[in-house]
C-alpha cells in the first residue's frame, strides 16, 4: 500500500471524519425531504421557501439588519448549545439526560426570580440557575445510582414538575395586565449580562452579550475535561461498564450523580446566558415544555456526541430554525423549519449507522487485501 493511500485509509478511519460526513449526510437528507414536502404542500413556493429557510438573516437585504439578526441567532444557539453539551455529557458516562428541557426551564425560573424578586445581580442569578438546575439534575442520578430507576422515566417526569413549579413561582413577578414576567430591562437591569461591546460588532443588538463566549468557553471546557483529565476517563470508563469501573475502584455511583448534577448544571446555565440577555420573557400559563432542551438532543447527536461539534451543530439547527420565520406565510405555516428540523433530528442516528457500515465495509476491504496476499 502507497504512502498516499494510507493516508486516504487513515482519513476513512477517523472518527471526527466519519462524524462530520455522517452528519452532512443526514443534513443533506433531512433538508431534501423537506423541500419534497415543501413541493407536496406548493409547489410553486417550495424554492423560494428552502432559500429563505437557509439565508436566515441574509434575507435582509440591509446589512446592519443582517447583523442584528444574526446576532439575534447566536443568543439563542448559545442557549441551545449548552442544552446540547447537557445531553452528550450524561451520554458519554452512558446516561440519557432527556431531563434538559426541564432542567433548562428550572434554571430560567431560579435566575428570573432572583433577578425580579430580589434585584440581584446578573452573576448571582447566573449562579444560582446553575445550582437550581443541578440539583434537579441531580435527583435523577441519585435515583438512577441507588435505586436503579431507569433515568429517561425520572426526567420526564421532573420536566413536568419543574415546569408547574416554575410557573407558579414567577407568578409572584409577573406582569399584572399579562400572563409573562416583568422585564429585567425595565425592572433591574443589573441582572443583564454585560455586552463587553459585542452589541456594537451586531448592530447595536443589546442582547449579544458575554453569553456567547461563556457557551464556547464551556463547551471547549467540557471537552477537555471529558478528553484529557482523569475525572472525564473515569466518568467515560463508568459509563462503558459501572461494574467494571467499581472493581476497579472508581466511585460508580458517585460518578453517577456528579455526572446527571454537572449536566443539569449545564442546562441551568443555558438558561441564564439567554433569559439574561432580556431576549424573551417567561410566560407563566404555558403548559408545554421549551423546545430548547429537546433540540439539544438534536444538536448533541448531530455533533457526533463531541462538546466541538455541538458547536457547529447546535447553529446549524438554530439557523434553520430562525430561518423559518422567513417563509411565505400564504403558502407555509412558520413551522415547516421545525418540520425540516424534526427530520434531521430523525436521521441523526444515520450518524451512527454510518460509521459502523463505512467501518466495515473497510474492514471487508482490508480482509479481501489481505486475501489476495
Amino acid at each position: 500500500m502507497s504512502t498516499e493511500q494510507k493516508k486516504k485509509e487513515s482519513i476513512l478511519r477517523n472518527n471526527g471524519f466519519q462524524t462530520i460526513l455522517g452528519s452532512l449526510l443526514c443534513i443533506m437528507i433531512g433538508l431534501f425531504i423537506g423541500y419534497i414536502v415543501l413541493l407536496i404542500i406548493n409547489p410553486q413556493g417550495a424554492g423560494k421557501a428552502i432559500i429563505a429557510i437557509l439565508k436566515n438573516f441574509l434575507y435582509y437585504p440591509s446589512k446592519a439588519a443582517a447583523m442584528k439578526y444574526f446576532g439575534t441567532t447566536l443568543v439563542k444557539a448559545s442557549a441551545l448549545l449548552m442544552c446540547s453539551i447537557s445531553v452528550l455529557f450524561a451520554w458519554k458516562v452512558g446516561l440519557f439526560n432527556i431531563g434538559a428541557a426541564g432542567q433548562y426551564v428550572i434554571g430560567a425560573g431560579a435566575c428570573l426570580y432572583c433577578g425580579l424578586k430580589f434585584g440581584m445581580p446578573w452573576y448571582l442569578c447566573l449562579i444560582a440557575a446553575i445550582i437550581a438546575a443541578a440539583i434537579v439534575g441531580g435527583i435523577s442520578g441519585a435515583l438512577k445510582a441507588y435505586f436503579n430507576v431507569n433515568e429517561v422515566i425520572s426526567c420526564i417526569m421532573l420536566n413536568w414538575i419543574g415546569l408547574y413549579a416554575v410557573n407558579m413561582l414567577l407568578s409572584n413577578v409577573k406582569e399584572q395586565t399579562t400572563p409573562y414576567t416583568k422585564p429585567l430591562t425595565s425592572t433591574n437591569k443589573s441582572a443583564l449580562l454585560p455586552n463587553i461591546g459585542l452589541n456594537k460588532l451586531f448592530s447595536n443588538n443589546d442582547f449579544v452579550t458575554i453569553g456567547i463566549l461563556l457557551a464556547v468557553i464551556v463547551s471547549v471546557a467540557i471537552w477537555v475535561l471529558l478528553e484529557k483529565t482523569k475525572f472525564g476517563y473515569e466518568l467515560k470508563a463508568t459509563g462503558l461498564n459501572k461494574h467494571a469501573a467499581k472493581y476497579c475502584g472508581m466511585r460508580e455511583k458517585t460518578n453517577i450523580i456528579l455526572t446527571m448534577v454537572i449536566a443539569g448544571g449545564l442546562a441551568g446555565f443555558g438558561a441564564g446566558i439567554f433569559y439574561l440577555t432580556g431576549i424573551e420573557q417567561w410566560m407563566v400559563q404555558q403548559t408545554s415544555v421549551p423546545a430548547m432542551g429537546f433540540n439539544g438532543i438534536a444538536a448533541a447527536f448531530l455533533g457526533g456526541s463531541n462538546p466541538i461539534g455541538a458547536i457547529f451543530a447546535s447553529y446549524f439547527i438554530q439557523h434553520i430554525t430562525s430561518g423559518g420565520t422567513y417563509v411565505d406565510k400564504t403558502m407555509y405555516c412558520s413551522q415547516i423549519s421545525d418540520l425540516i428540523s424534526a427530520f434531521i433530528i430523525y436521521l441523526c442516528g444515520f450518524v451512527f449507522f454510518f460509521k459502523v457500515r463505512l467501518n466495515r465495509y473497510l474492514d471487508n476491504r482490508d480482509e479481501k487485501k489481505g486475501g489476495q496476499k
